[in-house]
């Protein structure tokens, strides 16, 4: 995971000064943990409110889906929108929606209306890895000769070409960086090329199956246009994106997910006209104007509303703070020796009701069932969201993995544990 900047902590500590504390904020007393689950809930969209949006709708109001190979863009569709997965992947086949590299130069499952700025928000991540080849010698004159080549390759080819296809047509003009380049994750200079044909949007990666959860991708040629705002402005509107995703985020939170310096934070939260809302725990969240008012009428759900979401769901991931999450009288709950509130990131998959975690599971592909743990027993409406979410990994997914090198084998011990606390 990406670390803060080390100024993040003294930021935390001082004014940011975009704009006054708000006016029309609730009372602090009133904005519990409680009532701000529900509201992060509510703006996810996972109390049904974006039932039945297309798949683009549904990661600009909610939050742009973390990919690493595994399954959570599909489930992110299912919980909010009951989207199928053959549709989602027709979707990335229209392009619709595509996996980019963008925030921190982490890959997300994005709408099409925010490909060209979101790789925008990515290009210095993608530029960094030329530092470390600058430092074996490679000059920048090289990977633009390479960048042409590959170019070049993929236009002959007519057809997506994966990475060994790549080196084995441009032979020698991929360096091999030997032992050091190995050490230094630098094995040749083809994926700084292609990292940067990426985030200039000259090339796009297929997946090789068509799906989203399998790291096997094969490259193409895009030609997407630029977008014409500055750099500043691509991270206003991360920034002015990220706090409508999130309802309202800290400093650090903001900083963690967008991978802003102190400077370019303090700028984005003034140009967003964020204000300041101090919370009964004494935490102070920057949020939209236009969601503090909404905030101060909103009204928890008196019915259940459980979904069964991805470790890596917007709803955990946006601001990484899972252990507040918890009720009070969960937040000491322990799972093979580890404290669960304590850990920055879910080892297994989280339960909710209404933005409350109330229970862990995984897949278990063998017996193609969900072991699972509820803190406090089922209801019959946990009972029906777990069968829900079984059936249709079992039926459209047939496993359901965290990230590209998670298998049953590997998630048996947690698997086997979920199911002794159960």
């Amino acid at each position: 995971m990406t670390t803060l900047p080390t100024s993040a902590a003294v930021l935390t500590q001082q004014a940011v000064t975009p704009k006054a504390l708000s006016q029309d904020a609730p009372d602090p007393q009133v904005l519990t943990p409680e009532l701000l689950r529900a509201w992060v809930w509510h703006k996810q969209g996972l109390d049904g409110t974006l039932q039945g949006a297309d798949a683009a709708d549904v990661f600009s109001r909610a939050g742009w889906a973390r990919s690493v190979g595994g399954a959570n863009p599909y489930l992110t569709l299912f919980a909010r929108a009951g989207t199928s997965r053959a549709q989602a992947d027709a979707d990335v086949l229209s392009l619709k929606i595509h996996e980019l590299p963008t925030a921190r130069g982490c890959t997300y499952v994005l709408g099409q209306d925010d490909f060209a700025w979101g790789l925008q928000i990515g290009r210095d991540a993608a530029v960094a890895p030329f530092r470390v080849l600058a430092r074996m010698g490679v000059e920048r004159g090289e990977i633009t000769l390479l960048e042409e080549e590959i170019l070049h390759a993929l236009a002959e080819a007519g057809n997506p070409l994966d990475p060994k296809q790549l080196k084995d047509l441009l032979g020698d003009s991929v360096r091999n960086l030997g032992e050091e380049g190995k050490k230094k994750g630098a094995a040749t200079t083809l994926p700084t090329a292609l990292g940067l044909l990426q985030a200039d949007g000259r090339i796009r990666r297929v997946p090789a199956n068509g799906r989203l959860d399998q790291q096997r991708y094969a490259y193409t040629l895009w030609g997407l246009p630029p977008t014409a705002m500055d750099d500043d402005a691509a991270r206003s509107l991360l920034m002015q994106r990220y706090l409508g995703w999130t309802g309202g985020a800290t400093v650090k939170q903001s900083q963690w997910f967008t991978g802003f310096t102190l400077a370019h934070t303090k700028a984005a939260l003034a140009a967003t006209g964020a204000v300041e809302v101090p919370t009964a725990s004494g935490e102070v969240l920057w949020m939209m104007p236009d969601d503090v008012g909404r905030l101060a009428s909103f009204e928890a759900p008196a019915e259940e509303q459980i979904q069964l979401l991805a470790g890596t769901d917007s709803l955990v991931l946006l601001r990484r703070n899972s252990g507040e999450l918890f009720a009070e009288q969960d937040r000491g709950k322990q799972l093979l020796g580890s404290t669960l509130a304590l850990q920055a990131d879910l080892p297994d998959h989280p339960i909710f009701d209404r933005g409350r975690i109330i229970g862990l599971w995984q897949y278990d592909p063998g017996k193609s069932r969900i072991a699972y743990w509820l803190f406090a027993g089922a209801t019959p409406a946990v009972s029906r969201r777990i069968a829900e979410v079984e059936a249709w990994i079992r039926d459209e997914l047939g496993d359901f993995r965290s990230f590209s090198l998670d298998s049953p084998a590997s998630r048996q011990d947690r698997i086997d544990a979920l199911d002794a606390a159960g």
